[in-house]
């Protein structure tokens, strides 16, 4: 990778992680882009999303969604790597993630942990062997109380994965924010729950509830440390890949085949 690693964000919490991360892993660090007076400990602090991916081979991205949009541009011009963690996309958002994929490679997940990508996979074979219309699928997450967005990405993530594994779109069978006489729960739903407190950095339950069993899989994020080890793998990976978009369960050498 001759020209390196960039990281948008590199000032705040993760992308110091990131910054880390890469170092760890031997990799070139170019720099980052952040707020104009930002410190930034080793690389470079570029002006815009551009002159960072004029200069990156590929950049991680764990910002904001107001910014997807503009960095899916930069980096399909500039045909520099894209991984992406940033999650409470639109569907605006999404569509110029797939576009800016059919120019270069797009490595985009809701949570970047090897553990978390092993019970998404785990969710979906549940959710396939488990009759909807006797295991009620329910999945539960708790952040600290800055996270702005909810359900989680990997909530989120979960919720698909169990979907796909019952033939269906969550948008149809998604259930979220009960409150008040809301009526007795659908048959094949899956529930979300958010909580929110502290400085928790991430955990997500699901389950699976009938009549005479619950099953349930819970992984919990001690340090952020483990999302930005995935990321920088991820980097890594997109090395000499064709452009698409990726999971990080092709990065994990999980995906099924493409073709």
């Amino acid at each position: 990778m001759e020209k390196g690693i960039g990281i948008a964000g590199i000032a705040g919490r993760m992308g110091t992680l990131l910054a880390e991360e890469v170092r760890a892993a031997g990799a070139t660090l170019v720099g980052g882009i952040d707020r104009p007076d930002a410190t930034v400990a080793g690389g470079g602090l570029f002006p815009d999303i551009a002159a960072l991916a004029a200069a990156a081979a590929v950049v991680m991205d764990f910002t904001h969604a107001s910014t997807v949009q503009a960095h899916a541009r930069a980096l399909a011009q500039a045909g520099t790597a894209w991984v992406l963690g940033t999650t409470g996309l639109s569907a605006e958002d999404q569509a110029a993630v797939a576009e800016a994929a059919t120019r270069i490679a797009v490595v985009q997940a809701p949570n970047f942990s090897p553990g978390v990508n092993l019970v998404l996979a785990l969710a979906e074979r549940m959710a396939a062997a488990l009759p909807a219309g006797q295991y009620d699928a329910e999945i539960v997450e708790m952040h600290h109380r800055q996270k702005v967005d909810a359900p989680s990405g990997t909530a989120l993530g979960l919720g698909h994965a169990v979907a796909r594994g019952r033939g269906v779109a969550l948008e149809a069978v998604k259930e979220s924010g009960r409150d008040g006489h809301c009526g007795a729960r659908r048959t094949g739903g899956i529930g979300f729950a958010a909580l929110r407190g502290g400085q928790v950095v991430g955990e997500h339950t699901l389950l699976f509830a009938a009549a005479n069993e619950h099953i349930s899989i819970t992984h919990r994020a001690f340090d952020r440390r483990v999302f930005a080890t995935g990321a920088v793998r991820a980097a890594l990976w997109t090395h000499g890949r064709p452009p698409g978009l990726y999971s990080m369960m092709d990065v994990l050498g999980m995906a099924p085949p493409r073709g």
